[in-house]
């Protein structure tokens, strides 16, 4: 990213407050560079229409590995980084307050939240794989999980 800054390569962010988003601004945070200017764009998009956006105009950008499996053939992009981990972007699970949502399935949330985070719930994240390529990494810690 330093580099990317230095030469004002231009770059394409998200720009649309998600996850992706969120961890890319943690990123330049972290170089110590604020991003702007003529050579940062935010896109407002989702991430199949930044990588799109980011080949055609032979930018950089931060893409998700589900995404980007499912665009690199339509793609003229490259993977320059990858697996360093200060990218790990977790998902999270939680069930919402059935007392403020109360037409909520809270018990089936639960369930679901008891599965995903159980061992058998776990391998199967870390089993999915598109194209031979592990997606996610499961990374559910029992002492972390809120249980009722």
């Amino acid at each position: 990213l330093q580099r990317i800054a230095a030469k004002q390569a231009l770059f394409i962010s998200r720009g649309d407050d998600s996850g992706t988003h969120k961890k890319e601004l943690q990123l330049w945070q972290s170089a110590g560079i604020a991003p702007a200017g003529d050579w940062y764009r935010e896109a407002g998009q989702g991430m199949g229409k930044v990588l799109q956006m980011a080949g055609e105009l032979d930018a950089y950008t931060l893409a998700d590995r589900g995404t980007w499996l499912a665009y690199r053939d339509k793609s003229p992009l490259k993977v320059l980084f990858a697996g360093d981990p200060r990218m790990f972007n977790p998902y999270g699970i939680i069930a919402v307050n059935p007392q403020r949502y109360p037409d909520i399935n809270y018990q089936g949330a639960s369930k679901l939240i008891e599965w995903i985070t159980s061992e058998p719930g776990q391998r199967m994240i870390g089993e999915f794989t598109i194209s031979g390529t592990r997606l996610f990494t499961p990374s559910a810690n029992t002492s972390q999980v809120a249980r009722h």
